[in-house]
């Protein structure tokens, strides 16, 4: 066995697809806990086109890979490459971490529900009753609306940028979540309205995400100035995003007297779930991880 912290011929794989992935904090969080756990093994980020996803599966199965986690955009199309979904990625349409099928093949499942409400538990100690407001319909959506059912909250709407994209997500989960509404974002009079009622607001839209390629990106928000400020005092406001920290949005919302989250602890959490799922271990050590990521974060 090659000593922690080096590459040998014996060590093993696991990894992140998706495309991009270069802005990722997954591999020095997951590969500090890798240390710590003395595995023989390390965690690389794998730029993945869409249209090589399926090839690159079969590929990563073929040497062994003991497990993947898959972010944007293959959350969805993943799901139809599984040999087998877990009940939870089958209901959402939406899988983050894949797990070697023991014949053969991929075992996918999702665990952002997991790393989503971790932080709304430990910042409130019951969400029952709460109004929610979540920005974006896609594959992370699904896991944050999955999440808000968990916590109890009474109300939850969806806002998109257009009505076909919400209908048909409105329909998609219409099985498991039929009290699930939707908001326009070019509707800003019902927009602004449902941000008055809202206890939480969740972006789960990459808008505002650092990217090398784009240096204004950073500067973006979901949400305008103007409709922010609708927002009640003490409200939360959660962005899934953690490059830049904070994001514009959440700068925006602590200036208008907001509480704030922002998605590093679900990145850690979901992160932890999966190597558990991998490694068959429950001595992650979820404190290593999240200082890798914060030291990650400052350099």
């Amino acid at each position: 066995m090659t000593s922690p912290g080096t590459i040998g011929a014996s060590t093993a794989l696991v990894g992140l697809l998706g495309d991009p992935v270069h802005h990722s904090l997954s591999p020095a969080l997951q590969n500090a806990a890798l240390s710590a756990m003395e595995l023989d093994w390390v965690f690389l980020a794998m730029p993945t086109p869409a249209d090589q996803l399926s090839s690159v599966l079969k590929g990563l199965e073929a040497i062994g890979c003991r497990g993947l986690n898959v972010t944007i955009p293959h959350k969805q199309t993943v799901a139809a490459l599984c040999k087998t979904l877990s009940p939870l990625a089958q209901r959402l349409g939406a899988v983050n971490v894949l797990v070697p099928h023991a014949d053969g093949g991929w075992f996918g499942t999702n665990t952002d529900v997991e790393g989503f409400c971790r932080p709304l538990r430990d910042a409130e100690s019951s969400w029952n009753k709460r109004r929610a407001l979540v920005l974006g319909c896609g594959g992370s959506a699904r896991a944050v609306v999955a999440g808000l059912i968990e916590l109890g909250c009474s109300c939850i709407e969806i806002a998109g940028r257009r009505n076909e994209a919400l209908i048909a997500f409105q329909r998609e989960c219409l099985d498991w979540a039929p009290q699930l509404k939707t908001v326009c974002l070019s509707d800003e009079a019902s927009l602004a309205t449902s941000l008055e009622q809202a206890d939480l607001v969740v972006n789960t839209t990459p808008v505002g995400m650092a990217s090398p390629n784009d240096p204004n990106a950073a500067l973006a928000s979901p949400l305008s100035p103007n409709l922010i400020g609708r927002l009640k005092q003490e409200s939360w406001v959660y962005d899934i995003i953690y490059t830049p920290r904070p994001t514009r949005l959440l700068q925006l919302a602590t200036n208008h007297g907001c509480r704030s989250i922002d998605g590093l602890e679900m990145l850690v959490q979901q992160g932890a779930a999966a190597l558990r799922l991998w490694s068959g271990r429950d001595d992650v050590p979820v404190a290593a991880m999240r200082d890798a990521a914060l030291q990650q974060l400052t350099t």
